[in-house]
């Protein structure tokens, strides 16, 4: 079924010292463009979270962020005390000021605080890639509703071009007509010069160069093959644009044979559901 590609989960654990927040986010792209935000100490999954990621969303500019919150007694950062005892001092010795705010200024500088990095729990990760599978699975939840919306678009889309073209087809007669008429005006006008080998050979000209029939069918089998692409178990945006440009086609070779302003209306009408379709297109996976 079809996708779009603009999506979101979360997925939040609670763990025994931290609270731990993981966030997708997805819009459309022409591949797949990982941006990845999280602490220092969970860069060494980096890669495989990435992995993951590919896995299931195939296509998209994805923002992907892992959020830490200590709610225990654990933490990685410790003050420095030496370093910081060494700095009140110095700065005694550079101004007056309480030992409160001597320790403000002392606490801000180089070294005063140290970050001591742990290496990763296993079982504590194991907890984290259960939580991002199930932000991964809300995405897709959510990218499959989205995709539901644009099936429902498309269709009716490809359904108002059909009736576009059915119209099409219904004038096709009355602009064969006008053609034949204005080719038999042109005859009489020089009637007592025509070369009877060469009317036949220009007659035939004519009606092959306005002659739409294998463009009406040729549109008609696209727009049913749009369809059931659309419908197919795997269906893509990718496969859904190369069709539609198939179909744009036709409908141009139809604009430029009809010579006829009527038909030329219904063309602009095609053209313009078919550029919605191809700017929804852009958002399909």
């Amino acid at each position: 079924m079809i996708q779009s590609m603009t999506g979101y989960g979360k997925t939040v654990l609670q763990l025994p010292t931290k609270k731990i927040s993981i966030e997708l986010k997805s819009l459309n792209s022409k591949s797949l463009d990982v941006n990845a935000r999280m602490p220092s100490m969970y860069r060494a999954k980096e890669l495989d979270i990435r992995k993951l990621i590919a896995q299931h969303l195939v296509r998209g500019k994805v923002d992907f962020s892992l959020f830490v919150e200590i709610t225990g007694e654990d933490t990685s950062s410790k003050i420095n005390k030496t370093v910081v005892k060494e700095y009140i001092k110095q700065l005694k010795d550079v101004v007056d000021g309480d030992d409160t705010e001597l320790l403000k200024m002392a606490i801000r500088l180089p070294d005063a605080v140290t970050t001591e990095r742990d290496d990763i729990d296993e079982e504590e990760w194991t907890l984290i890639e259960n939580g991002i599978n199930d932000a991964i699975s809300k995405i897709v939840a959510y990218r499959k509703d989205e995709g539901e919306i644009l099936k429902q678009d498309f269709t009716d889309r490809i359904s108002t071009l059909k009736s576009l073209l059915d119209s099409v087809i219904e004038m096709d007669p009355q602009r064969i007509e006008g053609v034949r008429a204005r080719l038999e005006k042109g005859i009489s006008d020089i009637k007592e010069k025509v070369d009877e080998n060469r009317f036949e050979q220009e007659l035939v000209y004519y009606i092959e160069k306005f002659d739409i029939t294998e463009e009406k069918v040729r549109l008609d089998n696209h727009l049913d093959y749009f369809i059931k692409a659309l419908n197919s178990e795997d269906s893509n945006g990718k496969k859904l644009g190369f069709i539609s440009q198939e179909i744009g086609r036709e409908i141009n070779t139809i604009g430029s044979k009809s010579n006829f302003a009527p038909m030329q209306k219904l063309v602009v009408q095609m053209k313009d559901e078919l550029e919605k379709i191809k700017e929804q297109l852009l958002n399909a996976l």
